[in-house]
């Protein structure tokens, strides 16, 4: 691929007087020239000039033309979304999913990988790779058109290096995904923890537009969070913020992977939750899952509870109801630590919202400190399993609309 697609396409858009052209259009679209420089404060020569430069670079697109004040009727701009389109991965502790989309978000493919046993830094990087290229080799998939990947990471990322600092759950270190994606496709990449870049899809596409301060928590096999203050994503003083699977409940509690006692994950995951229901038949109580898994305990799953709580087994709703008492503890905790607008709740464990969601508001209202803060909104996400991979996509477009996303 040629030089010239990373560092002209991209560095073009990236600039910041067009970057903010870019967004506007982005979020008012169909708009004149004119409002442009009415509502980004830049002068109407300087709009006319670069939007001139986007239009040859195919970025925009003039349109029909708009409602005249007695002049002549303006010219409207929209955004081109055929003309780029973005890589977004979601890699898991079992699987990766790669979505492709258009710089306004749309979804043009996506693809689900599990992830081979006897892992290594080495064999996950090409695995990656492989599915990339799985997806774009395609006649309908025009890889000229793709300015950039974005990678959501599970465990700590060093965001400024593009390097997985630790991926506990692959049990794998100093992953350089960045260096080695940038070299093999010459697209930009970026990358981020997975609980963070789920904030930032819900920023973009989800439930945070419009709100200034939210967190969003992924519950699932981990649990960790994505804070967005004042617009943007926050990462803390070494990137380790939204670690919030490793606050501790209980100090008497299980021992958690990372070596503590009690954290919150070791009450509230998806794999803790099998391990209560898995202690509980071992002590003689009955439950539709020893059938499920022909009295196999070994193979109960969090996905098997809920399906039992689907049929009403009692022990499984039972199970799933104290996870979403911790749960409601840690919220309670963020609550009063960051005081957000919302929380937005995403990852497989949520698949059984309606046994945990109400348990969650139950026990925030009985332990937030003002009525206030017993009113925070707790949600959904509504970008259900794609919600890791559009934040991924919502990298790179931060990096060309240069509007909300991180500090």
């Amino acid at each position: 691929m040629a030089d010239t697609l990373l560092t002209g396409s991209f560095q073009l858009m990236k600039s910041m007087n067009r970057s903010v052209i870019l967004n506007s259009i982005r979020e008012k679209g169909p708009i004149s020239r004119a409002e442009i420089a009415k509502q980004t404060g830049l002068t109407p020569p300087t709009v006319s000039n670069l939007v001139k430069e986007l239009l040859q670079a195919e970025m925009v697109m003039e349109q029909r033309l708009g409602e005249s004040s007695g002049g002549r009727k303006p010219t409207l701009l929209t955004l081109n979304s055929e003309r780029f389109h973005v890589i977004g991965l979601d890699v898991g502790s079992h699987d990766i999913k790669i979505i492709l989309t258009t710089i306004t978000g749309k979804v043009l493919k996506k693809a689900t990988e599990p992830i081979p046993p006897d892992i290594t830094n080495e064999k996950l990087l090409s695995f990656i790779i492989e599915s990339i290229h799985s997806l774009t080799s395609t006649d309908e998939i025009d890889e000229t058109k793709i300015i950039g990947i974005g990678v959501g990471m599970h465990g700590i990322v060093d965001v400024e290096k593009g390097v997985s600092i630790l991926a506990p759950n692959l049990k794998l270190k100093n992953i350089p995904i960045k260096e080695v994606l940038e070299k093999e496709f010459n697209w930009i990449v970026k990358v981020e923890n997975d609980a963070r870049v789920m904030g930032l899809g819900e920023l973009w596409f989800g439930h945070g537009a419009g709100v200034n301060s939210f967190v969003c928590i992924n519950v699932g096999r981990g649990i960790g969070a994505g804070i967005v203050m004042n617009g943007k994503l926050y990462h803390g003083n070494d990137c380790i913020s939204g670690e919030i699977g490793h606050m501790t409940i209980d100090l008497n509690g299980p021992k958690c992977t990372c070596g503590n006692d009690g954290c919150l994950q070791t009450f509230a995951s998806g794999p803790s939750i099998a391990e209560k229901v898995k202690k509980e038949l071992r002590s003689g109580h009955a439950s539709l899952l020893e059938e499920l898994v022909g009295h196999d305990d070994g193979k109960i799953t969090g996905e098997m509870v809920y399906k039992a709580a689907l049929q009403g087994d009692p022990l499984a709703i039972s199970a799933l109801t104290e996870a979403g008492r911790y749960l409601g503890i840690g919220i309670t905790n963020l609550i009063h630590a960051i005081n957000p607008k919302r929380i937005i709740l995403g990852g497989g464990v949520l698949n059984a919202k309606d046994f945990i969601l109400t348990t969650i508001a139950n026990t925030v209202q009985q332990r937030a400190l003002t009525d206030a803060a017993k009113q925070t909104e707790i949600v959904v996400s509504k970008l259900g399993e794609d919600a890791t991979a559009m934040g991924a996509v919502a990298l790179i477009l931060v990096e060309i609309f240069a509007s909300k996303g991180v500090e």
